[in-house]
């Protein structure tokens, strides 16, 4: 009684379920969204609750038209509040549309396509795994092998479509490419599936992901078994649509699918899970006894948990059982129209988006529409069935274990043993190099350096040789590849023989198909790597200027002067005055040999400071200050001579070639003519550096280069010649004598081999050139083309020979310092000893300094220079008093003796002591009366002064 009268006081709440109800996961789904309901409902928490679902079934038909009459139906005449269902993608998008008009929420366990949207479509709920999650899993499983290329095999239909473009962008971001898409239609036959594979073997591509239902999946592992795909080389990836359900697939398709590694939703396991499987098994048994051996899959866990996660939902919304709101439509109505709009259908929405619990597949919770991604499992098809090798987590990445406390990883170490297709241990390289096919390398056809490339046709035989530096190179790179590939030269040629085109249009043709690789002078530049990829380059890189050169220092009368720049010339001049200048102040008042008349002192001064250039000087020195200038000041000399000497006599012997132009600029301005080799990318550098279209000339062999620059620009020749290193080396090494480069080196990056954009071939090419250029086989096939170079590196001749002030500053610093330092101290000495003078207020300025002028003209007796002749100065002394008392002149005894100012100091009898002769001293000229009244009135005004500082 208690019992039926709880039953009496619950609210009913019409579900709908639309299924195909023929096929297993249809049977399946609809076993599991019962036994949920009533397991929920009989629990302790379910049995307290006033809702009950009561459940709509309908058959879809594994139709969309069906999948949708059922749909109206439920809407129109049962008036569900939710539908659970349908099963596959293309059914679910016309019903999703249904439920948002009507308001009711569609819950679906297996539509997992992508394209369905619950942003586009609100009232649609997905409560199973969006195949756009598994995306990354995969791309990390690539990346981990580092394959380059994927191809995907998907049947032709919104699901398999769906995933593409995220499967695209994953593989994007990890630098893979996919080359190709396989799309296989659902009702293929079995030969269109085998002439679909033969179409896959003629790639070069060996790794596949198969994204496809069991049906079409089996059929197709079945004939790539057949076709021998199943075998080493090959790597198969299947998505979740095969994984989940591969208990279900018949044992002779897994024997087929050996070495297929496939991805899945992680479901834990738990006793809950495990009691509900052995319930499940016996239901499903009893109601289905054709079935045999069925197994419960993660779908059918997601059918329980959605059905639980409605249940517990439709309590929380308290719908209020009222009908739909029916729509005023004018006229005539259709189905589509019919149909109401659920009252109760908003709040269920939101009761169903807000519900979390604790499934059977974990955690159930619906995040944007759909249910949270878990971590994924990734297995290995070995024997019967498939073994666990690793998982993937969005935080970890690949990882060996879950709860894993290592930071996010993609290594292939974090897998476990692996099977490959084959039966192998060996990891595939995901690629083979020409599948038994010759690689048809382009080549191009020239006129001229055909040292690098060049093309030899034989019209008897008609047979094409292909010969030079660059195909040689090729060769030894091949041969050093770990594996063999097999290839022939194709010239890029016209039906006459010559050349198809540029190298820019050689280059296309890979973009193009027509050739597999371009082999050649090619060289790597931004705008090709736009349509291939290149290997490392295998030579030197850059466009240079090459120029005529001349020897203009033979016949220069003015040569002597080169080896200094004027900087260095005007320099050296100004110090060898400010030298002598110094040497003359240091030495003046203790040395007789810069004493005397005022032209002979500067003529002293020039001369013995530049007779110091060759140390020629005979003048003895007897400053410490002045030997201290000369030691420095000789050093500088002998370090400035020998430079110059050495440097005239490499001029005077040594062939110098100077450029004929040193500047682009130069050549731009005087709108000269400038040469380059046809077809080559230069002519277009050389338009960026505004150079006109008339003033560029184009030749094709070496012989008609030298031509041209022969002539020169203004007799119908070119003034410089524009072309890469390569070509300049190789033309220098027969006319070195004539030409050199000159300028700044434009970058590009060499001579490269072109392959289609993302051949896996590259890497491989690009560490066999690696080890051939930095191998002796490089210097050997160099050698047999271009020959052991004459000539020598005539760069270093070319630059400027002339010494310049920046190699001798530092040497003029230190001489000028010296000096500097030599004239404060004898400047800070005189002041010191002058003092007196200077303090002196008595007296105006120019008073001062006419005495401090005459006591520097003056000798210094307290020098040692003049003790020696102290005698000999008394005696003249004493003439000098007797020749004043007789002049006419009375003032002239009160002159002051150079005794007063200092001890007397030796001096030559033939020279004064003063700066004026006295009547009858020997060698002097008679005294004017103008010039003896000046002197005694200063020499007055002198001895006051020292009387006076109490001297």
């Amino acid at each position: 009684m208690a019992m039926a009268q709880n039953k009496s006081s619950t609210i009913p709440v019409n579900v709908g379920v639309v299924l195909d109800m023929d096929e297993f996961l249809g049977k399946m789904g609809l076993s599991c969204i019962s036994m949920a309901l009533s397991d929920f409902y009989s629990s302790d928490h379910g049995s307290k609750y006033k809702t009950r679902v009561v459940l709509h079934t309908r058959d879809s038909k594994r139709d969309v038209v069906g999948a949708a009459a059922a749909a109206l139906d439920l809407l129109k005449n049962v008036e569900v509040e939710a539908i659970i269902g349908p099963i596959s993608s293309m059914q679910a998008d016309f019903i999703i549309n249904l439920g948002e008009k009507s308001q009711v929420p569609i819950i679906s366990f297996s539509a997992t396509s992508p394209s369905l949207s619950s942003f586009r479509n609100p009232y649609f709920v997905r409560a199973t795994q969006n195949d756009s999650s598994q995306v990354e899993t995969i791309s990390s499983i690539i990346q981990s092998f580092g394959w380059r290329q994927v191809v995907p095999i998907y049947i032709d239909n919104q699901f398999g479509e769906g995933i593409i473009p995220f499967l695209a962008d994953a593989l994007e971001k990890i630098n893979a490419r996919i080359p190709y898409r396989s799309v296989i239609s659902e009702f293929v036959t079995v030969d269109q599936i085998k002439s679909e594979l033969l179409k896959l073997m003629n790639m070069q591509t060996r790794v596949f992901v198969v994204h496809m239902p069991n049906s079409l999946g089996s059929r197709l592992f079945m004939a790539a078994k057949e076709l021998d795909m199943m075998s080493e080389d090959f790597v198969w990836i299947i998505t979740d649509a095969m994984t989940n359900q591969l208990n279900f697939i018949d044992y002779s398709v897994v024997e087929s699918m050996q070495g297929v590694i496939g991805v899945k939703p992680y479901v834990p396991r738990n006793k809950k899970a495990e009691n509900f499987t052995t319930r499940w098994k016996l239901k499903f048994r009893q109601e289905n006894p054709t079935i045999i051996n069925a197994e419960l899959d993660v779908y059918g866990l997601w059918a329980y948990d959605s059905a639980t996660a409605l249940a517990m939902a439709v309590e929380k919304s308290k719908p209020s059982g009222a009908s739909f709101r029916k729509q005023k439509i004018p006229g005539n109505t259709t189905d589509l129209e019919a149909f109401g709009v659920s009252k109760d259908g908003p709040k269920l929405l939101k009761a169903i988006l807000n519900t979390t619990s604790k499934g059977l597949s974990g955690d159930f919770q619906i995040v944007d529409g759909q249910l949270q991604s878990p971590a994924y499992q990734i297995i290995n098809v070995i024997g019967t069935g498939a073994k666990g090798i690793g998982f993937w987590t969005r935080k970890n990445g690949l990882v060996k274990k879950l709860n894993s406390r290592s930071g996010y990883s993609i290594s292939k170490e974090n897998f476990g043993s692996i099977i490959w297709p084959g039966d192998t241990n060996s990891v595939p390289k995901g690629w083979v190099p020409t599948n038994g096919k010759k690689l048809k390398i382009g080549v191009p056809v020239k006129d001229g350096f055909t040292k690098f490339v060049k093309v030899t046709r034989d019209f008897t035989t008609n047979r094409t040789t292909v010969t030079g530096y660059c195909i040689d190179v090729f060769d030894a790179v091949m041969k050093a590849l770990p594996y063999y590939v097999p290839y022939e030269y194709v010239p890029f040629a016209a039906p006459d023989g010559k050349s198809a085109g540029s190298y820019d249009d050689l280059v296309y043709q890979v973009f193009l198909g027509n050739f597999d690789v371009v082999v050649g002078d090619t060289t790597i530049i931004s705008n090709r790597s736009q349509f291939v990829d290149f290997t490392l380059p295998y030579t030197e890189s850059g466009v240079t200027m090459m120029v005529p050169i001349k020897d203009d220092n033979r016949d220069n009368a003015w040569v002597f002067l080169k080896p200094l720049t004027w900087e260095l010339w005007l320099t050296s001049f100004c110090s060898f005055v400010f030298i002598g200048f110094v040497i003359w102040l240091l030495e003046h008042r203790v040395n007789e040999d810069f004493r005397g008349p005022p032209w002979h002192q500067v003529g002293m001064m020039f001369w013995f400071s530049f007779s110091t250039m060759v140390f020629a000087q005979k003048e003895r020195i007897v400053s410490n200050l002045a030997r201290f200038v000369l030691i420095i000041w000789f050093l500088v000399v002998l370090i400035l001579t020998s430079s110059y000497t050495a440097s005239l006599t490499s001029m005077l012997t040594v062939q110098k070639l100077q450029p004929t132009v040193t500047d682009v600029k130069e050549l731009v301005k005087n709108k000269e003519y400038v040469g380059y080799q046809p077809g080559s990318f230069v002519v277009g550098l050389l338009r960026k550096m505004n150079f006109d279209e008339d003033r560029l000339k184009a030749y094709n062999t070496p012989e008609e280069c030298v031509e041209l620059l022969s002539k020169g620009s203004a007799n119908g020749g070119i003034a410089a010649v524009f072309d890469e290193i390569p070509y300049v080396k190789l033309f220098l090494a027969n006319y070195c004598s004539k030409f050199t480069t000159i300028g700044p080196t434009y970058k590009t990056d060499g001579f490269g081999f072109a392959f289609p954009i993302g051949s896996p071939l590259v890497p491989d090419v690009s560490r066999a050139v690696l080890n051939v250029t930095e191998g002796e086989k490089m210097v050997q096939i160099e050698r047999a083309w271009f020959g052991e170079s004459t000539c020598s590196d005539s760069s270093t001749s070319l630059s400027s020979n002339s010494l310049g002030l920046d190699s001798f500053w530092g040497l003029f610093i230190i001489a000028l310092v010296a000096a500097i330092l030599a004239l404060l101290i004898f400047l800070g000495k005189f002041i010191h000893e002058h003092w007196h003078i200077i303090r002196q207020s008595n007296l105006s300025f120019h008073e001062r300094t006419r005495i401090l002028a005459r006591k520097f003209d003056g000798k210094d007796y307290s020098s040692h220079t003049f003790k020696k002749s102290e005698l000999r100065d008394a005696l003249g002394d004493s003439a000098h008093d007797m020749d004043c008392s007789r002049s006419p002149h009375g003032n002239l005894s009160m002159l002051p003796s150079p005794r007063k100012t200092g001890p007397p100091s030796p001096s030559n009898s033939s020279q004064t002591e003063q700066s004026y002769h006295f009547p009858g001293e020997e060698g002097a000229s008679p005294l004017r009366e103008e010039n003896v009244a000046v002197s005694a009135q200063e020499s007055v005004t002198e001895l006051v002064v020292d009387i006076k500082a109490g001297h």
